[in-house]
């Protein structure tokens, strides 16, 4: 009998648990997907569809398209929700968040895929994928969040 109750304990506490890896590759497939869809949609400020959409648009709309997960509009709003986490914790999924021009505010956001990759709406490129290696990027990274709980 503790047998079957342990086993069923066990199983249980599986079902809870945070998504595995294989989730995390499964996250990192859809955002590429999601990438395929949008990629060389133009920059636009306030821009929400691929007529032209601008950074946390982009966020916006990848978290709800992939994830179902409905986050605030704004790049400073989105910077206060989730969990902040460091660096070298990023995972596929995570926002990453940049500090340009005025003031030192956070002016732009994209979501973090893998080997120091990241996923943006560039008002260069529009939707593309960057290097936080690149010195630009390097040099105005702040700071990451996690909105998904993915381990």
């Amino acid at each position: 009998m503790k047998i079957l109750f342990l086993i069923a304990v066990l199983f249980l506490s599986a079902c809870g648990a945070r998504h595995s890896a294989a989730d995390s590759a499964s996250v990192l497939d859809q955002l590429y997907a999601q990438f395929q869809g949008w990629q060389g949609t133009p920059y636009r400020l306030g821009g929400y569809d691929k007529s032209g959409i601008d950074c946390s648009g982009f966020v916006v709309q990848t978290y709800s398209d992939l994830f179902n997960r409905q986050l605030p509009r704004t790049t400073t709003a989105q910077s206060k929700v989730g969990k902040k986490i460091k660096r070298h914790e990023l995972q596929a999924g995570d926002l990453v968040f940049f500090k340009i021009k005025n003031r030192g505010k956070l002016r732009h956001v994209g979501i973090y895929l893998s080997g120091d990759q990241f996923l943006h709406a560039s008002t260069s490129k529009g939707v593309t994928i960057s290097s936080l290696q690149n010195s630009y990027w390097r040099e105005h990274y702040s700071l990451s969040r996690r909105m998904l709980s993915i381990d």
